[in-house]
């Protein structure tokens, strides 16, 4: 049986470069998001023509009941789960100066970049030992989709920079506690993406990056995010859990 990726934020931006790229690896794919499956279908019918198996389940990770029903569904359709990417997140909603931020969009940001993934981890890490406790040698893999806004100040996204440093932790925390099960966890650390989120702020960025904001003049693309993802679920960074790939053309080398 081929192995089973679900991916979540899986249909658009980094998280379809990483479900084509999981796709060509061989695996079966449950994408989630909060659009209906209708506005997918096309997504869905592109992947799948790979020939590999292509659910989606929409749901809102930032909703308790809706991530113990993605990981059900994704069982009760798929059979088993070997890889989690927890890609799905949220920018600061209206991007507000901290002096104005709000407790609502604060508690929003947190329940999907961070409270979302970390439970739909732990979701997926019973199925993952459930597996292996019936089949020895299998090995799970959990990836988490973080930010440069882990280490970046954004002071009108202050939320979301928490939540993506945050999330950096949660990476220690479950490579730490799921070792013992041969499940391995990674933090993917992307720069700057072309994608729906950075789609307002591209002639900003146009002009960053031929000024040397990265070291690769470029921006960044989902099929740069997903070729690491395929690194890692093919086991090619062994002895590596809980480690951190920075893919952000070179963004982060402190230089003077």
């Amino acid at each position: 049986m081929n192995r089973v990726a679900v991916i979540t934020g899986g249909a658009r931006g980094i998280g379809l470069g990483i479900a084509r790229s999981l796709a060509a690896e061989g695996l079966d794919l449950v994408l989630n998001g909060v659009r209906p499956e209708s506005d997918v279908a096309d997504v869905v019918a592109d992947l799948a023509r790979t020939g590999r198996r292509v659910a989606y389940i929409s749901g809102d990770i930032g909703v308790p009941a809706d991530r113990e029903r993605l990981i059900a569904e994704a069982i009760s359709r798929m059979g088993r789960i070997d890889v989690l990417v927890n890609n799905a997140g949220i920018t600061s909603p209206g991007r507000k100066d901290i002096l104005e931020a709000t407790e609502e969009a604060f508690d929003r940001v947190m329940a999907v970049n961070l409270k979302g993934a970390f439970f739909l981890t732990q979701l997926a890490a019973r199925q993952m030992i459930r597996q292996r406790e019936q089949a020895q040698g299998l090995r799970g893999y959990v990836i988490n989709v973080s930010s440069i806004s882990a280490d970046f100040v954004s002071v009108n996204r202050g939320d979301y920079c928490l939540s993506k440093s945050a999330l950096a932790m949660s990476t220690r925390l479950w490579a730490a506690r799921l070792a013992e099960y041969d499940i391995d966890v990674f933090e993917i650390r992307p720069g700057v993406i072309r994608s729906d989120m950075t789609a307002g702020v591209v002639e900003k960025y146009d002009k960053l990056l031929s000024e040397g904001l990265t070291l690769d003049r470029r921006w960044g693309e989902a099929e740069d995010v997903g070729r690491a993802a395929a690194m890692l679920v093919r086991g090619d960074l062994p002895y590596a859990t809980g480690q951190v790939l920075r893919i952000d053309g070179g963004m982060t080398i402190n230089r003077l």
